[in-house]
């Protein structure tokens, strides 16, 4: 007679544990599902619990994934509108990042940007617009011009900028008392992988990109202090309007002219 058949314990056992094991990846799933729902259906107001003190959001509109504020203000100052877009698996690295747009008036900026416990750091910082529209966020009022930012990184703990490298060029600048308010040209101002120091203090390359002016120098800005320093040599072009020639002969009696021809300036003002 055959040998009969018998289910070994383990085997038995074997088979309730695996309905069990599909269960739970169901109820899991499940879950994972419902709570992705739930999060991603929270609306963008959300965000205004989250706002450091003296900013508010206003005309807020999307999710909190992909949202944006028709009007942020700090301090009572209208500061333009953000778009976001947030990307959901750096969270479980613990880093938030996100690709954000600001628009104020005619000038906009776009830039990608991740928050973690060291700070912020963000790339690919473009966008620009007339300077004019940057008078009432604090840009000197009355100088003219169309501001181009390209800033390739920017990374800062909050306290400090810790990296920049990147440029901002200035086309058909005009300043009120100077040359009686007649185009200055266009300049390039450039951060290297040595533009910050210890002390977060920052110092770029300043030079001309046409016009009537000739300019070498460095631009230093100590942001804790809200302090910069214009530093070089400047000299005039062939073409420069005359009113400007006057301006610089008054500087060249005071600070002389170098064997070129060159004037050297040291030009220190606040933020």
């Amino acid at each position: 007679m055959p040998a009969s058949r018998s289910t070994s314990p383990r085997t038995e056992a074997g088979r309730s544990a695996a309905p069990r094991r599909r269960y739970g990846l169901i109820v899991t799933i499940v879950v994972l599902v419902v709570l992705g729902f739930v999060i991603t259906a929270l609306p963008a107001s959300i965000v205004t619990h989250f706002l450091p003190k003296g900013v508010e959001a206003q005309d807020l509109s999307g999710s909190i994934w992909h949202g944006a504020a028709g009007n942020v203000r700090t301090l009572g100052h209208d500061v333009g509108g953000v778009e976001w877009r947030v990307y959901p698996l750096p969270l479980l690295r613990l880093q938030l990042k996100a690709d954000l747009e600001w628009a104020h008036r005619g000038v906009g900026l776009a830039a990608s940007a991740v928050i973690d416990h060291a700070g912020i750091t963000a790339t690919n910082v473009h966008g620009g617009g007339p300077i004019v529209d940057l008078t009432d966020l604090g840009f000197q009022s009355g100088w003219r011009g169309n501001a181009d930012i390209a800033i390739d990184e920017l990374q800062t703990d909050l306290t400090r900028i810790l990296a920049l490298r990147g440029q901002v060029k200035l086309a058909d600048l005009a300043g009120p008392t100077i040359a009686g308010g007649a185009d200055l040209g266009s300049y390039v101002l450039q951060w290297g992988s040595h533009s910050v120091d210890p002390n977060g203090v920052l110092t770029g390359e300043l030079k001309d990109a046409g016009g009537p002016l000739q300019v070498q120098g460095t631009l230093t800005l100590t942001l804790q202090q809200h302090t910069g320093l214009v530093s070089g040599t400047i000299l005039e072009r062939p073409d420069a309007p005359a009113d400007l020639r006057k301006d610089l002969e008054n500087l060249a009696q005071m600070r002389g002219r170098d064997p070129s021809g060159r004037i050297p300036v040291d030009l220190e003002f606040s933020f």
